[in-house]
């Protein structure tokens, strides 16, 4: 069994980044798995090294060792990998599922209202190629007026796609209509979350996914992408996310809660003591270590609504 943290190094991690490796660590070691540190630093813009490394000095302060992986090892370091995901994406376009997309973010939120339930856009396949003629004139015009080079998009069918994740249960997700054509690179080149997750988790042998609720949508077209690549697809657990006073999702804005003033306050025990209590793991938050919540760890006790922390 292996499982992994794979934080975005844009900033100093918050105390939901925190609950998020030590559930993923309590629910690989109780298992008798592995646990692999990924630093997912696609967006050359927002993504730094010191920020990696120092979220690596954070997790070894709170006791959360792991097995391989990190900022040292490029094997697992997302802007390393490129190459690799060249490769596979040349292999959804042979499929002839993959196409450019000229669309801006200002066409794309025109076309329509956000969805219902959670505010997204799903992309309604504007630069979808038809096969006739007038399209791919249209497409053309659309080519020789675009200033910038295309995004590349991922065809998806109209499927339900069906998953059981081990804390919310059964899910029941229709592609087109909750997903829509999904970007697989982006028109500044990086590549896009889905098709780096899927490829890294593969080839470095994840067997189980542990992260934060606000993925959950993202199973569907990840499971997709298993499918097109020949892939096993791993076991998928969400949590719920760790929200702020005013019910807002805790953020790297969100300074009150980030680590550079928990560390200040609070030992690493009584820090990880707060965290299980607000995770359901403790009836009380006393001060413990990662390896003494083991006897702890059990699914059945993490709630399934989001938590509300104060500020410290």
């Amino acid at each position: 069994m292996l499982s992994r943290f794979a934080p975005s190094p844009s900033g100093r991690m918050h105390l939901g980044n925190v609950y998020s490796a030590l559930i993923s660590w309590l629910s690989a070691r109780s298992q008798g798995g592995e646990w692999i540190l990924r630093i997912e630093d696609l967006d050359p813009q927002r993504c730094k090294r010191e920020y990696a490394e120092q979220l690596e000095d954070d997790l070894r302060w709170l006791g959360l060792e792991w097995d391989a992986g990190g900022v040292e090892d490029p094997e697992y370091v997302q802007s390393q990998r490129y190459d690799i995901y060249e490769v596979y994406l040349k292999r959804l376009a042979d499929l002839g599922l993959t196409y450019p997309c000229y669309c801006s973010r200002a066409d794309i939120l025109a076309t329509q209202a956000p969805h219902e339930s959670d505010g997204r856009i799903v992309y309604q396949g504007t630069c979808r190629p038809d096969g006739t003629r007038a399209k791919q004139e249209w497409l053309a015009q659309r080519a020789a007026a675009c200033p910038h080079a295309p995004a590349i998009r991922l065809q998806v069918p109209d499927r339900d796609i069906q998953f059981i994740d081990l804390h919310y249960g059964k899910q029941h997700v229709n592609l087109a209509q909750s997903c829509g054509d999904f970007i697989l690179r982006r028109s500044d080149g990086a590549w896009a979350y889905q098709l780096a997750v899927v490829v890294d988790d593969a080839l470095m042998g994840v067997t189980e996914v542990v992260r934060g609720r606000d993925l959950l949508l993202s199973v569907p077209q990840q499971l997709y992408l298993y499918e097109l690549l020949g892939f096993q697809a791993p076991t998928f657990a969400h949590i719920p996310l760790l929200c702020n006073e005013s019910g807002q999702r805790l953020c790297k804005r969100d300074l009150s809660l980030h680590m550079g003033i928990l560390r200040s306050r609070y030992t690493a025990p009584e820090l990880l003591g707060h965290i299980a209590y607000y995770g359901g793991l403790l009836p009380e938050p006393v001060p413990t270590s990662a390896q003494d919540l083991l006897p702890y760890f059990n699914w059945a006790k993490i709630p399934t609504n989001d938590i509300i922390v104060p500020s410290v």
